[in-house]
């Protein structure tokens, strides 16, 4: 999609259709609506009186012009309350009006830009939330499909800006959402790619290639590292695959005259979950192809990053393998010795994803990074407790977790922080070995935390299951069924925030 900034009278837009938003409630059409309306023979005026429009959120209405504009539509786009628009509403009934678009065939569009008056959001945020909403609302994920797609796209979307002066504060608002949707996307296709194709060395090479086209520093590591690393956690899962383990580290410098690392990101990089020995049911497990999307949200995160320049200094970890049952794989009952020493008995194989992480952690906390970060789809108990809809954060800092939960909520993908309590650490004691690695199911998702956090010393500290939130079952919102690309947004916005740099909205 190739979206545009001009200025103008939307109503004289050669377009396939033009978007006009209208609020809920009793209030009269005014500016380019009542313009609109007034071409069309007062129609739009005439279907809100006899309640076929009530400009409820998200309601999509179309009028067809017959001539009297030079666009062949006006759609009508519901905003909601007018005191209950947010940027997250706007991203969200501009995904919805760009699928019904896409589902009529039509190429090209212009919208006036939704919510540039609300207080609170502005040209900048609004033009910024609608890209986003455009992009991640049409993407589709068609890499390995040859038949004909079922509908057409929409491939020029224009935002019209009331004026000269506000096209720069419209511009600059499209670069950011272009960037912050584009990785989004770069995530999402990551974690769609089916295992056969996306193994660790796939990991690593696109790596490599984010670091070559964003001047990233990169470091590949392979399993002799991690040898002499004394990566147990990473070498233990590894090796009941035929695919050598890869350890990713991608540094982003945005205070070259510092050499410190003010957060480090670390991503889960499962890149297939059998469970391995443990192994899990036959039943969907086709969509732990999707176990790295923590892998893939830091990879995209730090690459956006790097477009952005945050004077912040950003380093991504991601330790990839696959998790595989096999005559040399792991098995229960074993264990293994993490990086920083801490040794792990193996209550079951499918917790998998804190054993590499362990490593992970161990290796950020030897860079002295100020601030750690991780990424993991790691229980299907976060699942149980949040649904699809809201990703669990666990931390040993409420300061560091506030933000975190503040960047979630600019970025529209909402944060919960979740109980650590001491006596949960008690589920995880192990007879043989320092920590074992599974706690049983009650509280899976706290236990599991705790395991992490074994590994991270007193650096400041929140780890995000994004379990239920990677995935979703159907298209809602601007989220399309597959990978979301949760929480990509969230750690750009809270690097920027961490830089000092004013919050995205």
């Amino acid at each position: 999609m190739d979206i545009r900034i001009v200025t103008g009278d939307i109503t004289r837009m050669q377009a396939s259709a033009i978007i006009l938003g209208i609020f809920e409630g009793p209030a009269g059409l005014t500016g380019q609506l009542a313009a609109a309306d007034k071409a069309l023979n007062c129609a739009i005026s005439r279907v809100i009186k006899e309640g076929g429009l009530k400009g409820k959120q998200n309601e999509i209405t179309v009028f067809y012009t017959l001539g009297r504009l030079p666009a062949e539509r006006v759609v009508v786009a519901g905003l909601g309350k007018p005191n209950e628009l947010t940027p997250d509403k706007v991203r969200e009934v501009t995904a919805a009006v760009c699928r019904n678009l896409r589902q009529k065939w039509v190429e090209s569009a212009a919208s006036l830009i939704l919510g540039a008056r609300t207080p609170g959001i502005g040209i900048e945020n609004a033009v910024k939330t609608m890209t986003e909403g455009a992009l991640l609302g049409t993407y589709t994920f068609r890499h390995h499909k040859t038949e004909q797609p079922e509908y057409g796209e929409v491939k020029v979307f224009t935002l019209v800006a009331p004026g000269e002066a506000s096209a720069a504060a419209a511009t600059t608002g499209y670069e950011k959402g272009k960037i912050l949707a584009d990785a989004a996307i770069l995530c999402r296709n990551m974690v769609n790619e089916p295992g056969n194709f996306k193994t660790p060395t796939y990991m690593a090479q696109k790596a490599n290639e984010l670091a070559g086209t964003h001047r990233l520093k990169i470091n590949v590591f392979n399993r002799e590292d991690m040898v002499a690393f004394g990566m147990g956690g990473l070498l233990g899962v590894s090796q009941g695959s035929a695919q050598p383990p890869k350890f990713i580290v991608m540094q982003y410098q945005g205070r070259t005259e510092l050499p410190e690392v003010d957060l480090a990101l670390i991503g889960k990089g499962i890149t297939f979950d059998s469970g391995g020995i443990s192994i899990k049911p036959s039943e969907k497990m086709g969509e732990m192809k999707g176990d790295m999307a923590g892998g893939a949200s830091v990879m995209a995160a730090i690459s956006a990053i790097a477009q952005l320049k945050p004077g912040i200094n950003v380093t991504a970890l991601i330790p990839a393998t696959e998790n595989l049952p096999s005559g040399t794989a792991l098995k229960p009952g074993d264990i293994l010795t993490a990086m920083n020493g801490k040794t792990m008995e193996i209550i079951s194989t499918d917790a998998e994803g804190r054993l590499i992480l362990a490593d992970a952690l161990s290796y950020a906390v030897t860079l002295k990074a100020k601030n750690i970060i991780d990424v993991a789809t790691l229980t299907g108990a976060m699942v149980v407790a949040l649904g699809d809809f809201t990703t669990g954060a666990f931390t040993n800092n409420n300061g560091l977790v506030n933000k975190v939960v503040r960047a979630g909520e600019i970025a529209g993908e909402p944060v919960w922080q979740m109980p650590m309590g001491p006596k949960y650490r008690e589920l995880i004691k192990s007879d043989v070995a320092d920590i074992k690695n599974s706690g049983g199911r009650a509280a899976g998702a706290i236990t599991a935390a705790h395991f992490l956090r074994e590994f991270v010393s007193d650096i400041p500290w929140v780890h995000l299951d994004i379990a239920g939130t990677s995935w979703s079952e159907k298209d809602q919102g601007y989220l399309t069924k597959g990978a979301t690309g949760v929480p990509v947004r969230t750690l750009v916005n809270l690097a920027l925030s961490l830089a000092k740099n004013k919050p995205e909205h």
